[in-house]
């Protein structure tokens, strides 16, 4: 199950049912399995606003990615990292996957993507409201994904392992060290 998003009804089932529309319910694999050819995803949430499911995917060596995930979905992976041919190093096939909806590769100190949230809170700035807000763990940069442009919204002193993100839709920012930060407007 290791690259995978998998999908369980824990509701039903002695420990779990599997749901009936899961793209290998009926077989070709596992149950459980909802979408595959991750690397290593790190973080993923849903959209509140439209319920899409993003997920940060960390990259074996130069670059990471953002992948909007779709039920049945290939990300590629090992054939794949981000938006460049892996295995092999060019000319790969790839008819059938789903490449990312943004990537950076690993200059200026970047090196692990740390996926976030779409903001659909009130506290910053209006032009920010369905923007996707994901970060980089060795730099602390906080990155803004919006109609397919990204953009670095705030450099930080952070090593940002997670965000959060409360009932009202603000973001909170975890860093490694144990801080818990919220983003807020200046």
């Amino acid at each position: 199950l290791l690259g995978k998003i998998l999908r369980i009804d824990v509701d039903r089932g002695r420990l779990y049912a599997i749901p009936r529309d899961n793209p290998f319910a009926g077989g070709g694999g596992l149950g459980e399995i909802y979408a595959l050819g991750f690397r290593n995803p790190w973080r993923f949430s849903f959209d509140r606003g439209t319920g899409r499911l993003y997920a940060g995917d960390v990259g074996q060596a130069v670059v990471e990615e953002i992948d909007l995930v779709r039920r049945g979905g290939n990300y590629g992976w090992r054939i794949m990292e981000g938006d460049r041919c892996f295995d092999p190093p060019v000319g790969c096939n790839q008819a059938g996957l789903e490449l990312p909806i943004a990537t950076y590769t690993h200059e200026n100190g970047r090196c692990s993507v740390t996926g976030g949230y779409v903001y659909r809170g009130r506290a910053l700035r209006p032009g920010l409201t369905g923007t996707y807000l994901y970060a980089d763990f060795c730099t602390g940069e906080i990155f803004g994904l919006r109609a397919g442009q990204t953009a670095v919204l705030l450099d930080t002193d952070r090593l940002i392992a997670s965000f959060g993100e409360d009932e009202a839709g603000e973001i909170y920012v975890v860093g490694f060290g144990g801080t818990i930060d919220r983003v807020a407007a200046p």
